[in-house]
C-alpha cells in the first residue's frame, strides 16, 4: 500500500510516502524553495517524494492531509463570534483567506496534483485525520515501542493544542486534551514574540537565551510568580488555563497586548536585533522554568491514564530540548522517543502513517532498529555526476577522493587545526536539525570555535550555542546521559571532571563576557549552564559521519566535534550540491565536502555573485 501524506498552509509545509508502513522518504518544502519555513502547498517535496519512491500519483492507494479544515474553520468561526466585536479587523482579513483556499481544500489539493502531473481525479482518495492525531502517529508508529503514552504539544491544531494518547500494536486512543485559545505552545511563542524574536522561528533562540538567566535571582522569582499568577493557571495534571486579558492571537493580529504586558513585567517589548539585557535572560529563564513543569505535569498524567512504560512525543514544544532533557532525567518513563519532525512537518509523515495503521487497519512490525526513521535521513542525494554539474557551472576547483577513510581523515585534520567545515552526505535530514548530513562543523576545543561560527558563518547571536556530535558509545565518558539522541533533542550537562571552575564574580558579567568564559574542556559546544543539545552517532545509520568522528578521536582523544546546520541565518539547510557551493562562498567557511569532492576555499575562483544574503533571505 503507497500513501503519500502532506502537510501544508500554516508553516513547514512537507511531503512524506509510505510504502506498506516503511518510511521511504520525507522533505520540507522550504530545503527546494528556498523560503525558510514555507508554508505553501509542497509541489516540489512531492515531486521529490514520487520521484524517489517511482510512484506516479495514479499509483497511490491514497492521500492524506494532516488536519481537518472545517473543523478548524469551525473554530476560527466559534472563536471570533465569542470575542465579538473584538477582532473584526482580523476576520475581515482572515475569512477571504478561507473561503478561497482553506474552506474548500479538496479541490485545492487536487488542482495543485494535477499541476505536478495528470491523474484520475475520481480514483483519488483524500483522508483528513486531525492534527494532534496525525502528531501522534508521527510519534508513536516510527517508535521501537510496541506501547507508549503519547504526549503532543504545540500552538494549536483544529481546536486541541496538546493530546495524552495510547498507542498500542496498531491502534492510537486520544485519552485527554486541551484546547484552544489555552495552549502551552502560544505561551511560549508569546514570550519568543516579547523578548524580539520571531514566533515560529526564534523558540530556539528563546531557549538558548534562558541559559544566561539567574536562577538565583530576585529578578527571575518574581518574573515566575508573575506568569503563573497572571498569565497562566496550572492544574495537577497539566492542564493549563490562559489569561486572554493578556492575548490577542484569538482576534488580533499580534501575539500578546503590550501595554498589559510592559505593565506586568515592567519591561519594554524589545525590538528585534536590538541589545539583549540581563532582564531578557531572565523572562527567557522564567519561562522556560513554566514550560518544564507543565511538561512534566503532563508527562505524570500521561503515565497515570496508560501506565505505560514508554513514552513518546510531538509537536512544535517536544523540541524544546532542555525541557525534554529534564523530562528524561525524572526516570517517569523507562525511555522516550521524540519525532525528529516533531513540528508540522512531521505531521506529514504522521498523517500517513496514521491513515495506514488506523484508517487501513495495518498491522504493525517492529524491527529491532533504534527506531523506524532512518536517522532522519529521508531527503533527496545526489550523484557525482550532479555534484560535477555544480563545479562546472561556477568553475570550481576540487579534489575528487576515491577512498573514503583517506578523505575522513584529512577532514578530521581539518577540523583539529581550528578550520571549518561544510559537510554534505549522503541523504538530507527531514525535520529542523543537521544531522551530520547537511552540516558545519568544528573542533569542540577550541575556544574562538563558537564566536567564529556564530559571527563568521551563520552571521546570527553570539549567545546561540552549538551542538555536539558524539560517537554514541562514548557518549556517558563525556556527558551525563544514559541511553541515545540521535536527533539533537535531548539537553544533558558536561561530566563534571571535564567542566572548569568559574571564577567567584562571575555572576556579574555581561551576557558576551559570560558567553566566552572557558567553561570545559568542550569549550565550543558547552553552555552557558555546563549542558550541551546532544547528537548520538550511530555507525548504523550514519557510517561515514561515524568514521568522521572517529578518525577525529583518533587524533584527539575525544570522540565528538562541533555540528551546526549548513546554512546562514534566515536561510534554510542546504538541500543540493549548489546551495552547499554558494555557503561555502559567500562565508569564511574553510572547506567543503560534498560526497568524495573537496573544496578548498583559498582555491577558488572569485565569487561573482555580489548578493547580500541578509537581503535574500529573511531575518529569523
Amino acid at each position: 500500500m503507497k500513501i503519500l501524506g502532506i502537510s501544508a498552509f500554516y508553516h513547514d509545509s512537507a511531503a512524506a510516502i509510505i510504502i506498506d508502513g516503511k518510511i521511504i522518504t520525507a522533505a520540507q518544502e522550504e530545503r527546494f524553495s528556498r523560503k525558510k519555513h514555507d508554508e505553501r502547498f509542497p509541489k516540489n517535496a512531492i515531486k521529490y517524494c514520487l520521484d524517489h519512491s517511482g510512484l506516479s500519483i495514479d499509483k497511490l492507494d491514497a492521500v492524506v492531509f494532516y488536519d481537518k479544515p472545517l473543523l478548524k474553520f469551525e473554530r476560527l468561526l466559534e472563536t471570533y463570534y465569542a470575542f465579538a466585536p473584538k477582532g473584526v479587523a482580523s476576520f475581515i482579513i482572515a475569512l477571504p483567506v478561507w473561503l478561497k483556499e482553506k474552506l474548500f481544500l479538496k479541490k485545492v489539493i487536487k488542482d495543485e496534483l494535477m499541476e505536478i502531473e495528470t491523474y484520475n481525479k475520481r480514483k483519488l482518495k483524500l483522508l483528513f485525520p486531525e492534527h494532534h492525531l496525525s502528531h501522534a502517529a508521527s510519534a508513536f508508529f516510527p517508535s521501537p515501542f510496541k506501547e507508549a503514552a503519547i504526549l503532543t504539544i504545540d500552538g494549536v491544531g483544529e481546536w486541541a493544542t496538546s493530546s495524552i494518547c495510547h498507542g498500542k500494536d496498531n491502534n492510537i486512543t486520544i485519552l485527554k486534551e486541551t484546547h484552544f485559545p489555552h495552549s502551552l505552545g502560544l505561551l511560549y511563542s508569546a514570550f519568543t514574540y516579547y523578548t524580539g524574536f520571531k514566533v515560529n522561528s526564534g523558540e530556539y533562540k528563546l531557549m538558548g537565551l534562558a541559559a544566561y538567566g539567574d536562577p538565583d535571582s530576585k529578578q527571575t522569582a518574581e518574573f515566575t510568580e508573575k506568569i503563573k499568577q497572571s498569565l497562566i493557571k496550572v492544574m495537577r495534571d497539566g492542564s493549563i488555563w490562559l489569561n486572554q486579558d493578556y492575548f490577542n492571537y484569538s482576534t488580533g493580529l499580534r501575539m500578546i497586548n503590550e501595554d498589559k504586558w510592559e505593565k506586568l513585567f515592567g519591561v519594554k517589548t524589545r525590538k528585534s536585533e536590538s541589545d539583549l539585557e540581563k532582564v531578557h535572560c531572565n523572562l527567557a529563564l522564567a519561562i522556560q522554568h513554566v514550560t518544564e513543569e507543565v511538561v512534566l505535569l503532563m508527562a505524570k498524567e500521561a503515565k497515570r491514564l496508560t501506565n505505560a512504560e514508554y513514552l513518546c512525543m510531538a509537536g512544535g514544544v517536544a523540541l524544546n530540548c532542555v525541557a525534554n532533557g529534564k523530562l528524561k532525567e525524572a526516570n517517569i518513563f523507562k525511555d522516550i522517543f521524540i519525532q525528529p519532525a516533531a513540528g508540522d512537518a512531521g505531521g506529514a509523515l504522521g498523517a500517513a502513517l496514521s491513515a495506514y495503521h488506523i484508517f487501513f487497519q495495518k498491522e504493525r512490525t517492529l524491527s529491532g532498529k533504534l527506531d523506524e526513521m532512518s536517522g532522519s535521513y529521508l531527503g533527496p542525494e545526489y550523484s557525482s555526476i550532479e555534484i560535477e554539474k555544480t563545479a562546472r557551472k561556477y568553475e570550481a576547483v576540487f579534489e575528487k577522493h576515491t577512498d573514503f577513510n583517506t578523505l575522513a581523515s584529512k577532514t578530521a585534520k581539518l577540523i583539529s587545526e581550528g578550520n571549518v567545515i561544510g559537510w554534505f552526505q549522503g541523504r538530507m535530514e527531514f525535520g529542523p536539525r543537521a544531522l551530520g548530513g547537511r552540516s558545519i562543523l568544528g573542533d569542540v576545543r577550541n575556544p574562538e570555535m563558537q564566536k567564529k561560527l556564530n559571527l563568521k558563518i551563520k552571521y546570527r547571536e553570539g549567545f546561540r550555542p552549538f551542538a555536539p556530535s558524539v560517537l554514541a558509545e562514548d557518549c556517558e565518558q563525556l556527558f551525563e546521559m544514559k541511553g541515545t539522541s540521535p536527533y539533537m533533542l535531548l539537553v544533558h550537562p558536561v561530566k563534571k571532571n571535564l567542566c572548569k571552575q568559574l571564577p567567584a564574580d562571575y555572576k556579574s558579567y555581561n551576557l558576551l563576557k559570560k558567553l566566552y568564559y572557558q567553561r570545559s574542556e568542550m569549550p565550543a559546544i558547552t553552555h552557558i549552564d555546563f549542558s550541551a543539545r546532544i547528537q548520538t552517532v550511530h555507525k548504523e545509520t550514519n557510517p561515514k559521519y561515524w568514521e568522521l568522528i572517529n578518525e577525529f578521536k583518533k587524533l584527539t582523544g575525544k570522540g565528538v566535534i562541533v555540528n551546526t546546520s549548513f546554512n546562514v541565518r534566515g536561510e534554510p539547510i542546504v538541500c543540493t550540491p549548489e546551495d552547499a557551493y554558494k555557503c561555502l562562498m559567500r562565508t569564511e567557511m574553510d572547506y567543503l565536502i560534498v560526497g568524495d569532492y573537496f573544496f578548498d576555499k583559498e582555491k577558488q575562483p572569485e565569487w561573482k555573485e555580489k548578493l547580500n544574503w541578509q537581503k535574500e533571505y529573511e531575518l529569523n
